[in-house]
């Protein structure tokens, strides 16, 4: 019996050492990626700042009704944080697949296990744990050594939950969408879920300001007794004499992993063997009009030009992974300011609403990511740098300048400022042409390659999370790079619309210029960083 504990261990931590070998592999001679890993592990670093200080903070100031309504709210975000963020904005990590195991001789609980420690060896499960110890600081500040033991143990236990959820969700997802209609199904409508993750948290604060502080300790208290907020209330309950609770706590836990546990479990095999089948053919009559006209809408000019953008056009209503972006887009324009409004912050709103701005030329920061080793047909007819990011561009913003017409005149109607809709809309055509202009050198300096589509959700490995960083610059820069018309148009409405669209326009030009030019220079090594390997 001994033997064989000491064989599997040997076999679990087998899987941590392989998964950082595969990461080292996957840095090593590649300069850009070194500097993304580096920068993620810089933002963990300042995520465990923040968390813990927050998680901190009652404790130091002795305020234990704040760290009980804090901890089981803190809890609920983190753990919704763990199952959509990463599926949706960072990647999955997808260094050790399951099916990359699909030949060896291994049980499935020990593949199991050896997949959940070296997901708990990553840098995200690092860094939530050295987040979430600063739950046992105030735990221990208020209770004493046994309230910073039941914290810590609640730390651990939410650390395994978060984990096993996340890996849980995906391997069902590998067995679920099987079909091509189902995965994009699937992806628009994790998008959506996703999306709405920040208003409804925007309407729930907005109620409980407007709510009795009481009534906020009630939800606090009903929060604390679920899986997702009560590993974090365990050190409150031992510092309140509430012991009794933490058993019973760590038991709803337990059996909550225990249930995502078997539920991988099931549906583990299937994910290692892949998807299969597909769907019945579709059948129709043939399309009898010529070639390039079946290529080209009837607006579409007849040149190179016009059929890059209809080829764009196309992509971005119809792949899958481009729609999710448009859909997460559309969710968060529309919705995060309707959100403020209803939370009370009406003038807000308009604060909010030229942020969509900048948020929306995010979804191009790895524009030839998307079509991984198919650019070498670009590449291999000679299409200008110019022409190629022009175009991209254009049909980017086919999609997105009818939307933020659509978001300045929602937040201009629920802030209750309808002239201001102009001068709304003025400002976020800066923001947008100030983000294209830094998102397109972007995605010709820092492209990455995206995996097969098998999973929609998957990500190589090299840190998604460094990989994000740029994008989330560029967003940075798009607010601060805009102020100047903001400013402006804030003093004087009238020349919103035509200062941000010469703002915007001129900082496009600007950034699409530096782009091609790069991209001249540089298409074989952006096929090189683009392909899959």
């Amino acid at each position: 019996m001994a033997l064989g504990n000491v064989a599997l261990t040997r076999t679990i931590w087998s899987f941590v050492r392989l998964k950082s070998r595969i990461t080292g592999n996957s840095l090593r001679g590649r300069p850009a990626r070194v500097v993304m890993f580096v920068l993620g592990a810089l933002a963990a670093c300042g995520f465990v700042v923040v968390g813990y200080s927050t998680f901190a903070v009652p404790g130091l100031l002795g305020r234990p009704e704040i760290a009980e309504v804090l901890f089981p709210f803190g809890g609920v975000v983190l753990v919704l944080g763990w199952l959509f963020l990463p599926l949706l904005f960072f990647g999955v990590d997808n260094t050790l697949d399951p099916a990359q195991f699909a030949l060896l001789p291994l049980r499935r609980p020990t593949l199991i296990a050896g997949l959940a420690v070296a997901a708990l060896a990553g840098l995200p499960a690092l860094a939530t744990f050295a987040a979430t110890l600063g739950t046992v600081h105030t735990a221990a500040r208020l209770g004493g050594p046994a309230a910073a033991f039941a914290g810590l143990l609640g730390a651990l236990s939410g650390l395994a939950l978060c984990v096993v959820l996340s890996r849980a969700v995906i391997s069902a997802f590998a067995t679920a969408l099987r079909s091509r209609r189902a995965r994009d199904l699937a992806t628009i409508l994790l998008a959506v879920v996703a999306a709405s993750i920040g208003p409804l948290e925007l309407t729930l604060l907005g109620l409980l300001d407007k709510a009795d502080w009481a009534s906020v300790q009630a939800i606090a208290e009903v929060a604390g007794w679920t899986p997702l907020g009560a590993p974090y209330s365990m050190g409150l309950d031992v510092a309140a004499g509430r012991a009794w609770a933490v058993p019973i706590k760590l038991l709803i836990v337990l059996a909550t992993v225990t249930g995502l546990l078997l539920w991988w479990g099931r549906t583990l095999e299937q994910a290692m063997a892949g998807a299969s089948g597909a769907g019945p053919g579709r059948t129709g009559s043939a399309d009898t009009r010529a070639p390039v006209t079946q290529l080209l809408f009837r607006w579409s000019p007849r040149n190179r030009f016009g059929a890059l953008t209809a080829r764009e056009v196309r992509y971005w209503w119809r792949e899958t992974r481009r729609r999710a972006a448009l859909v997460t887009l559309a969710m968060a324009g529309v919705f995060l300011p309707l959100s403020t409004a209803f939370a009370g912050g009406g003038v807000g709103a308009t604060g909010f609403a030229f942020m969509v701005g900048a948020i929306a030329p995010i979804g191009l920061a790895n524009q030839f990511g998307y079509e991984g080793s198919a650019y070498a047909t670009n590449l291999a007819t000679g299409v200008p740098g110019r022409l190629e990011v022009h175009s991209r561009a254009a049909a980017h913003a086919l999609f997105t300048v009818p939307l933020l017409v659509l978001v300045a005149i929602v937040t201009g109607l629920v802030a209750g400022r309808p002239e201001a809709i102009v001068a709304q809309f003025g400002t976020m055509l800066a923001t947008y042409g100030v983000g294209l202009a830094l998102v397109l050198p972007i995605s010709v300096r820092a492209a990455y390659a995206l995996p097969d589509t098998t999973g929609p959700f998957a990500l190589s490995s090299g840190g998604g999370i460094g990989k994000a960083l740029p994008g989330l610059a560029a967003l940075a820069g798009a607010m601060f790079g805009a102020l100047p018309v903001v400013l402006l148009a804030w003093r004087w409405p009238w020349l919103g619309l035509p200062v941000g669209l010469v703002y915007g326009g001129a900082a496009y030009l600007l950034g699409a210029h530096l782009a091609a030019s790069m991209l001249d220079r540089r298409m074989p090594e952006v096929l090189a960083a683009v392909t899959p390997r």
